[in-house]
């Protein structure tokens, strides 16, 4: 028994420990982001087992087509690691919606509640795996993304879409 206790603590200080890391991200998508050959901007957003998205803000204009494709490059399984990138509208809370989604296992960690300022959201991917949505925006503002998967939002798996 005080073994097992002992694993578990070493478990939870070697997570604790890996989540406080800080990590700065200032990769930008900017309009030089490659086009595909359909003329649609593709933007190359990856997650890792750090729970970080390898961008954290994207810029476009209204009306631009845009083709985002999450990849998981990690190694951790799906069950422990698994990410998403979930756009919500321009105004919605990023934090509020995560903390609903943490509870949201049976839904992908897309809570049934707040479907309504989801805007498009990629599939829940485990390692090598890839997902993409096509977006469009007629409106100009901020559209937080985010990955969904419980607490990857607190530690820093986020973004804003700059919309102008």
């Amino acid at each position: 028994m005080k073994t097992r206790i002992l694993i578990t603590t070493a478990l939870v200080a070697i997570l604790a420990a890996g989540c406080a890391k800080k990590e700065t991200v200032t990769a930008i998508a900017s309009p030089a982001a490659p086009v595909g050959q359909s003329g649609v901007r593709v933007i190359e957003l990856t997650g890792n087992d750090s729970m970080k998205f390898n961008m954290a803000s994207i810029e476009l204009k209204v009306g631009e087509e845009v083709k985002i494709t999450l990849t998981s490059i990690g190694s951790m399984p799906k069950q422990a690691m698994a990410h998403n990138v979930v756009v919500l509208k321009a105004g919605s809370d990023a934090m509020a919606f995560s903390m609903a989604a943490a509870p949201a296992a049976a839904t992908d960690y897309i809570p049934a509640a707040l479907q309504d300022q989801v805007i498009a959201h990629t599939k829940m991917l485990g390692p090598k795996e890839s997902d993409s949505i096509t977006l469009k925006f007629d409106s100009a503002g901020e559209y937080p993304f985010l990955c969904s998967f419980p607490a990857h939002f607190q530690v820093g798996m986020k973004g804003v879409i700059s919309v102008k």
